[in-house]
């Protein structure tokens, strides 16, 4: 957008997978609205670079999850983008250099029986850290803690049982070639957003809502808030009157840290493409690694939770040096002379994202439904910390986001 409008009747703040959801839902609905973001581009944690001119990369989510109930699936076939629909590179795909055959098994069993131990203790209804799963002594205990960073960013004893278990997954896991990042964009092309459009307070104190932005001030009727939960408990987006539910749920939903890297590969073309490479680990302080993806020249990296955190706190670059370092261990120091850095995210150090996704902490698995709750009829909340049982995807945040819509369409009278 060229300029801020002074008055609309719906602000949406954020212009990630929710934000574009709840914008699509208003389109056609007869009410002014614009979107608000602070960055200088849209999609939030989905987006897609060039990392060289021989391989696109996703620096935030990659993979179409639940694809049999993944809307983002439906968008892509809409906008003529290709999905790729063969096996992901991991379980049954991956490739024989740090396991043989018969470990590979040992350790899928393991995980088999973690997953079967956390459904049995889940069904009790009390919470408690997923940790409490972990058959003593397993020699694969790191390996499915480690499992447990990729998916939620964090460690098994940060992670609330009852919420590792209420996430929903059909197991089918498809990509878009030309990057999730590019098909989420794509989806927002041509909708009313305001970028660089900072906003950090919503006052809520008078009969039209005030949002102080960094591009001036704007009054709405009502308030869709998708920011990540990070923000709203850090209050680095602030209310007024106070929120204190709010702030207290996104406390207890924090963004977990997972970041990727990808790595240009030179010649080694007998490497199968699409394969997963993961070395053994007595702890959760292990990447996962996947070969030639999309048959591309290049090494992607995957690291999750404590670990994750610490090679970023160590600074740019940190992060491909690991990925190096770990692929020269599992495939031999010849190499290195073929690897060279292109890309890496920093989500934690992203001032708009503060992390990759929410996860609840032990004891906090209700906080979802009290943060997607609205307040006064006038404020709504969406994003990927808010579905029931599709949080931490694109999907469940672009659902989020419409949900919330037909929720201030309603308050206005509209539908």
């Amino acid at each position: 957008m060229s300029s801020l409008p002074s008055s609309v009747d719906i602000a949406i703040i954020g212009a990630g997978a929710a934000g574009l959801g709840a914008a699509h839902a208003l389109k056609n609905a007869g009410v002014s609205f614009v979107v608000l973001e602070g960055r200088d581009r849209i999609g939030g944690r989905a987006h897609t670079i060039m990392a060289s001119p021989e391989v696109t990369f996703d620096l935030g989510c990659g993979w179409l999850h639940s694809a049999d109930r993944n809307s983002f699936v439906g968008i892509a076939e809409q906008l003529a983008f290709t999905i790729e629909k063969s096996r992901p590179p991991w379980r049954d795909r991956a490739y024989e250099a740090a396991f043989s055959r018969a470990e590979r098994d040992d350790f899928l069993r393991a995980l088999e029986a973690f997953f079967t131990r956390t459904a049995a203790t889940a069904a009790s209804g009390h919470d408690a850290p997923a940790s409490v799963c972990l058959e003593p002594g397993n020699r694969w205990n790191g390996m499915i803690d480690a499992i447990c960073t990729y998916l939620n960013g964090c460690e098994l004893d940060q992670m609330s049982l009852l919420d590792f278990e209420a996430y929903e997954d059909t197991e089918l896991n498809w990509r878009i070639r030309r990057g999730y990042g590019a098909l989420v964009s794509a989806y927002g092309a041509g909708l009313p957003i305001a970028l660089n459009c900072n906003v950090t307070l919503i006052d809520h104190s008078d009969k039209r809502i005030r949002l102080t932005t960094s591009q001036g001030t704007l009054t709405a009727d009502k308030v869709i808030v998708t920011v990540p939960t990070n923000l709203i408990a850090d209050e680095a987006l602030r209310f007024t009157p106070a929120l204190p539910d709010k702030l207290a749920a996104a406390a207890g939903l924090p963004l977990g840290l997972d970041n990727k890297v990808t790595l240009a590969l030179d010649g080694w073309d007998h490497l199968p493409k699409d394969s997963g490479l993961r070395g053994r680990s007595s702890t959760a302080r292990v990447g996962s690694l996947q070969l030639r993806p999309f048959g591309q020249p290049c090494i992607e990296g995957f690291y999750g939770g404590s670990f994750a955190r610490e090679i970023e706190a160590a600074g740019e670059g940190a992060l491909a040096a690991q990925a190096i370092d770990d692929v020269a261990a599992l495939l031999g120091n010849d190499i290195r002379r073929s690897l060279k850095p292109l890309a890496e995210s920093r989500w934690g150090a992203d001032p708009f994202a503060r992390g990759a996704y929410s996860h609840a902490l032990p004891g906090h698995a209700d906080k979802r439904a009290l943060l997607a709750a609205p307040v006064d009829d006038r404020l709504s909340f969406a994003g990927e910390a808010t579905p029931p049982d599709f949080f931490s995807t694109a999907h469940g945040a672009r659902d989020s986001g419409e949900r919330a819509a037909r929720e201030a369409l309603a308050w206005l009278g509209k539908r």
